[in-house]
């Protein structure tokens, strides 16, 4: 096949008629478009113009091609709106996790939906690390440092992770290091390997980790647990810190500082429905630390 910038010069020179008006057509000079009409004349062997002084005529194989390529382009631009077309109706797909969408993201949605009545919602709560790009999930709210692999991430708040547990779990146990949790049970999030990752890094194995035993929860009854007894968690600082504050909580360990939660997409354009989004979120920046 010939170079398509070349096919596409010779189209426009074809429906305009005029090399110059061609040009305008596509921001270039009237050189330009004359130099890819003849290299697609070299390239198919072929006389495409008439070259009679100044004035440029189709030839009969011209107007063939001419014929064919305005069909071809046709169906291009009825595939690209078509495509774009149903993309811009798809609704906005936000991924992130069910502990984040109740604590943070539910309480502030309606500013958003006010902001943007005509954009339509998808929100998928879960721990998964879901595909980003078009067709998938548009955006995500993911927990981390920000480094994902083919992705932009902006820092929507930092918060590290903290260890808490229930004082009536407690019950009065002196915790120094994360071996004097060695016997007591358990909570994780449903899809997370949170718990047993944070104990690990700490010089607490499986055997030693699994005494006492483990429960699996998602997001939403995570909390509860907790504040009910029933396991040690590991949570995001600012999900627990008015139960740590009011006593129902006690924070026994806090980890790294350099976590948060980060704005994730694609790198590339947004389409409009996810930069609508963006903009919210980064204004929402400000009430971070309201997280609770």
């Amino acid at each position: 096949m010939p170079p398509l910038s070349a096919l596409r010069a010779f189209s426009v020179f074809a429906v305009v008629g005029n090399v110059s008006h061609a040009g305008a057509e596509l921001n270039v000079s009237h050189a330009a478009i004359s130099q890819q009409i003849r290299s697609l004349e070299t390239h198919l062997g072929v006389a495409l113009v008439h070259r009679e002084g100044r004035a440029l005529q189709l030839t009969e194989a011209g107007r063939h091609l001419a014929q064919a390529l305005e069909a071809g382009f046709d169906t291009i631009r009825s595939g690209v709106q078509d495509v774009s077309t149903r993309e811009s109706a798809r609704p906005l797909h936000i991924s992130c996790t069910p502990m984040f969408a109740l604590n943070w993201l539910m309480p502030r949605l309606q500013s958003f939906r006010g902001a943007h009545p005509e954009v339509d919602l998808l929100l998928n709560p879960t721990a998964d690390v879901v595909p980003l790009g078009p067709g998938q999930a548009d955006l995500a709210i993911r927990y981390g440092t920000g480094d994902w692999a083919g992705c932009d991430s902006d820092l929507l708040f930092a918060s590290p992770n903290v260890v808490v547990a229930a004082p009536s779990l407690l019950q009065g146990r002196k915790v120094v290091t994360p071996r004097d949790l060695i016997g007591l049970p358990k909570i994780e999030e449903l899809g997370t390997t949170e718990v047993s990752d944070w104990f690990n890094k700490h010089g607490v194995d499986e055997p030693d980790l699994d005494r006492g035993g483990r429960m699996h929860l998602p997001g939403n009854l995570l909390i509860e647990a907790t504040l009910s007894g029933q396991g040690i968690a590991v949570k995001v600082e600012a999900f627990a810190a008015r139960y740590i504050a009011d006593g129902r909580l006690v924070e026994l360990f806090r980890d790294r500082e350099d976590c948060g939660y980060y704005i994730v997409h694609k790198r590339g354009v947004l389409r409009p429905a996810a930069k609508a989004f963006v903009t919210w979120l980064r204004r929402e920046k400000c009430s971070s630390h309201d997280a609770t």
